[in-house]
């Protein structure tokens, strides 16, 4: 009985990862939507540091109500080892996080939404490439998750013929940053308080995106004001809300798994677009998706723990 319980709490850990993850994957799917329409009014640059430094913002009342639990309940349990870490891993993130939504951003322009989805949705298979390096091991049941998601990715994202340009690059770089993104979360989550790691990343993302946004593109805030509502929909629900439950989902959690639950943004963004706005879902996109969901189910089937 007791071995039972014991393997009912090991995967019921990663079964709530994967909703929170998975409710990040359908908060930044939407996104792409308040992420097009924003960028009619502001640069990519002042687009990524208002809605970070909203983010970060957020976050603050949020950690000000958790402290005070947590110190109530029990002021012996701080965590003073865990500040270096928790400062250390939340820049780290923050220059991952900066630098792979402004690559994206820039990419964008020079792309097809299609081809920019697909290509940074390649992080699926980067991260286990990565890991591989890092000592992380995945079972045959990942990596044919992995191989079945590329498919359907392609299916859903790719319209007309493929071919890499300068856009193309861009998301691509974008791509490797984000899996970089994945993997430090990977280190730092279990050592760090997740909301706080939260917010340290985006008030980084955001001053390092501000910069280059005074130089080059000299926001106004009227500009900004036009834009308020995509805007605090990215600030608040796409960082404070998804990002966060991006480093608590991660806890525990293989990477690669992460990464493919995380990838059913591209497919989301489909759907809501199919819902919201009405537009058309061809039945090459619709067989793209249900592949898509199919390699997420495969990836949480029960299999053996590798080192």
């Amino acid at each position: 009985m007791k071995r039972i319980i014991n393997i009912m709490n090991k995967q019921q850990i990663p079964l709530k990862n994967s909703l929170f993850l998975l409710l990040a994957a359908i908060i930044w799917g939407i996104a792409f939507v308040a992420q097009s329409v924003g960028m009619k009014y502001v640069g990519g640059f002042t687009f990524s540091a208002v809605r970070s430094l909203i983010g970060a913002a957020v976050l603050l009342p949020l950690i000000f109500i958790l402290g005070r639990k947590e110190a109530s309940a029990d002021s012996s349990s701080s965590r003073p080892t865990s500040r270096k870490d928790l400062i250390i891993g939340g820049i780290s993130c923050g220059i991952c996080l900066c630098l792979a939504t402004n690559f994206q951003q820039f990419g964008i322009k020079y792309t097809t939404v299609g081809k920019a989805g697909f290509i940074t949705a390649c992080y699926i298979v980067i991260v286990p490439v990565i890991g591989i390096f890092l000592g992380k091991k995945c079972s045959k049941f990942i990596w044919a998750a992995v191989a079945m998601a590329l498919v359907g990715l392609y299916l859903l994202c790719i319209t007309d013929g493929f071919s890499m340009g300068k856009g193309d690059l861009l998301v691509l770089v974008c791509a490797f940053l984000f899996s970089l993104h994945i993997l430090v979360i990977d280190h730092f989550s279990p050592k760090a308080d997740g909301v706080k790691l939260s917010c340290i990343q985006f008030f980084t993302c955001g001053i390092l995106s501000g910069i280059p946004a005074l130089l080059f593109e000299h926001p106004e805030l009227s500009s900004i004001l036009k834009a308020w509502q995509p805007i605090l929909y990215a600030g608040i629900m796409s960082c404070g809300v998804a990002y966060t439950l991006q480093v608590i989902g991660q806890k525990n959690m293989n990477p690669t798994v992460a990464s493919l639950i995380l990838s059913l943004e591209s497919c989301i963004s489909v759907l809501a677009g199919w819902i919201i706005l009405g537009q058309q879902l061809s039945i090459k996109e619709f067989l793209g998706c249900i592949i898509m969901f199919a390699a997420i189910i495969l990836a949480q089937l029960p299999q053996k723990n590798t080192p």
